[in-house]
């Protein structure tokens, strides 16, 4: 069969190495299930039969399932069903099979790859940090539906296996030895096969898994144990803590986890089938696929990227050693990037480079780096006060104050410092790239890079594109984000971009609600039931009001300098009359430990008794309306910036808004989130709005359109 080579040695040692024909991994395909069914029988008829090895032919051990057939397949749920139950039979007959299979594991297996191992009676993993292993279905917002969930519980018990299971971890090989997902470690993949051959020579007997004999005991306690009890009554506390109740997956697994130590194992089998064809017929689930698979995918294929020759950078200069500098200036030294920080004093450029010095011994308290890669790291980074030191550079990045008096003098000093070829980037969260872009002599090197703070969490670049930006220097840019280890969205000029924009609703419209006489805690919750991150008060307090007003004046002065009326921010009305009148106030956020919250000295905080003051109207806002109007204002932005040309996909849009907002992960993403809810009933709720709450609401004649006409032109 064309999916993987069968070889039988002396000892009665059958090799199978998947190779799926045509494909850079193997998968779970219809043509490998018919080869995997095949090998079973051919498995059975073999005449001296000793063990199998399993092995793969490609980078990673396996892929997975077939993600896109069970996101569009018509399919009803029994013949899901039946199609799952197909795709998992062959693992419970390798286990009934009276010879030991080992998983000679060269490369990432996770999904049904890592079932694959389950179903094995060892498992062998090269010591490669690339060799994962694990079960990350429910970030996807499924399930493990080819065995994992039993085999886990059954291998590992309750205790151990729930968190690996709901949480989706993906280990390498040290932590996967220390959890018992594997049982050996090679140091070559060379060793991988001789040593599982060696392993079946020394087990002949090890062909029945422990769940098949008779006596079995779960590890760490059966069903009835006090402790598992323990952990099964708690554990939908803990989840519900985590999801809000809004992912259905977790919830899904802990059921049938707990429930698979109750009835016999193929019945647990079954069980965990109809659970995960109920979760993929979830909207959760498709957005989850959609967004967190296909769209991830995309952008890091490079499917979104300018076609030319890849660029690699050599060095780099950081304009500006401040927390976003600092930041940057980290992010580049830790993929090898040699770095020059630059800011008015070498006092300063020193102080933004401790901050690298700060992050790296975190992690090696944390034992994620060692002594002499932190030093490796820090000798990368050279902080100076000169702009000659970073003559001919690859890569400029300005990470100066959001001032655009500021910026000029910089951009203006800086750009000839420039390698000829090389390419210049403005860290504006804001600012037009195109206005920026005149304050050098090439706008056609000029392209706008929008880190988030804390840059060394927040791994998203959002790429602005100026009017006379190249698509060369667009190129570089999504190369130098790539090389970084930072995932690239491109969009185009406008003020305020796509990502700031939608944001800046979120924060508007908390606001608004308390105009309208929610109050301060119910506003901070409606944000928790939507799924966002923080609640918007808190997130105002964060960022900081007097930024948010300087950011206000600096787009008016730029207006007056442009002679025009952008109407930036137009809808965000109570921002304006609230967060410039807290700012009034002397409470313009947590570094001054006061803001729409009070700051304590044991590290605790309560919402300022006095924000009463800013109601205008008790509107009798039902907590289903606050959510709404969170989540429904974001989106609308959202779509604005579709309809206006400012986004180019609507697969950058959703995994923007997620990673660089934090919009719920649960609904795939800001655009995502009408496919989850239907046109028509988006469509009729945000009219609803509209006539309760204003014309923000509003949705932009022909966006809807504009959206579903461009994914069916992608389709």
């Amino acid at each position: 069969m064309s999916e993987y080579t069968y070889e039988k040695d002396a000892d009665g040692i059958v090799t199978v190495t998947f190779d799926a024909q045509d494909k850079s991994a193997n998968t779970m395909t219809f043509a490998w299930l018919d080869a995997m069914e095949e090998m079973i029988e051919r498995l059975k008829a073999e005449e001296g039969l000793a063990g199998v090895v399993l092995a793969s032919a490609k980078k990673t051990f396996f892929a997975g399932g077939d993600l896109d057939f069970m996101l569009n397949s018509n399919q009803t749920a029994q013949e899901m069903y039946d199609y799952v139950e197909r795709n998992k039979a062959p693992f419970r007959a390798m286990e009934k099979l009276p010879v030991p299979f080992v998983a000679a594991i060269n490369g990432a297996a996770l999904g049904g790859g890592y079932e694959i191992c389950l179903a094995c009676d060892h498992r062998i993993v090269v010591a490669d940090p690339k060799a994962v292993v694990g079960l990350p279905e429910v970030t996807l917002g499924v399930l493990p539906g080819a065995g994992g969930v039993c085999r886990m519980v059954a291998m590992l018990g309750l205790e151990a296996a729930l968190p690996l299971l709901a949480e989706g971890k993906q280990l390498r090989p040290d932590a996967a030895l220390k959890a018992g997902m594997v049982d050996a470690i090679v140091e070559a993949q060379d060793q991988l096969i001789p040593v599982a051959k060696d392993w079946i020579k020394a087990n002949p007997k090890a062909g029945t898994k422990p769940w098949d004999k008779k006596g079995f005991k779960y590890p760490g306690g059966d069903a009835t144990a006090p402790n598992v009890r323990m952990a099964a009554a708690m554990a939908p506390t803990m989840l519900y803590g985590k999801t809000r109740g809004l992912m259905p997956a977790p919830e899904k697994i802990v059921d049938i986890a707990v429930n698979s130590m109750r009835m016999g194992f193929d019945s647990a089998l079954r069980a965990e089938s109809r659970g995960l064809v109920a979760l993929l017929r979830s909207p959760e689930a498709k957005a989850a696929i959609k967004t967190f698979f296909f769209g991830m995918q995309a952008v890091k294929s490079g499917k979104i990227r300018p076609e030319g020759a890849p660029t690699k950078f050599k060095n780099a200069a950081v304009l500006g050693a401040g927390m976003m500098g600092a930041g940057i200036a980290w992010a580049q030294a830790y993929k090898g990037l040699e770095t020059v920080l630059k800011d008015v004093s070498v006092e300063n450029a020193e102080k933004g480079k401790a901050y690298s010095n700060t992050l790296a011994d975190k992690r090696i308290k944390r034992k994620r780096m060692t002594q002499e890669r932190k030093d490796g790291l820090l000798d990368l980074i050279t902080p100076t006060d000169k702009d000659a030191d970073y003559k001919g550079a690859d890569i400029i990045v300005e990470a100066v104050f959001e001032d655009i008096n500021l910026k000029e003098k910089v951009i203006k000093e800086s750009f000839e410092m420039l390698a000829d070829d090389g390419i210049y980037g403005s860290n504006t969260s804001s600012l037009p790239i195109s206005v920026l872009a005149e304050f050098c002599p090439d706008p056609s090197r000029f392209i706008g890079l929008h880190f988030f703070s804390p840059v060394d969490k927040m791994k998203i670049v959002e790429i602005i594109c100026g009017k006379k930006t190249s698509q060369e220097t667009l190129r570089k840019a999504y190369d130098y984000v790539a090389q970084i280890g930072y995932m690239p969205i491109v969009v185009n000029d406008s003020r305020g971009f796509f990502t700031s924009r939608v944001f800046a609703t979120y924060l508007d419209e908390g606001l608004a609600l308390m105009q309208d006489g929610v109050s301060p805690v119910a506003i901070e919750r409606a944000g928790w039931k939507a799924g966002m991150p923080v609640g918007p008060l808190a997130v105002h307090d964060e960022v900081s009001m007097e930024l948010t007003r300087k950011a206000w004046e600096t787009h008016k002065e730029l207006d007056e300098r442009l002679g025009e009326n952008s109407a930036f921010g137009k809808d965000n009305a109570a921002t304006r009359h609230i967060g410039h009148a807290m700012v009034d106030l002397g409470r313009r956020g947590r570094k001054d430990s006061a803001g729409f919250y009070d700051y304590h000295a044991d590290g605790t905080k309560t919402l300022w008794p006095e924000l009463s003051q800013f109601v205008v109207e008790d509107r009798d806002v039902s907590i289903e309306d606050a959510v709404d109007r969170l989540i429904y204002r974001q989106v609308i932005e959202t779509l604005r910036c579709l309809d206006e040309g400012v986004l180019n996909t609507e697969t950058e849009a959703n995994i923007g808004s997620i990673f660089a907002i934090g919009f719920p992960p649960h609904t795939g993403g800001a655009l995502q989130f009408i496919h989850g809810k239907t046109k028509d009933v988006f469509l009729a709720r945000a009219a609803e709005l509209a006539e309760k709450y204003g014309a923000r609401f509003v949705v932009p004649e022909g966006a809807i359109a504009k959206m579903f006409d461009a994914e069916q032109k992608a389709a």
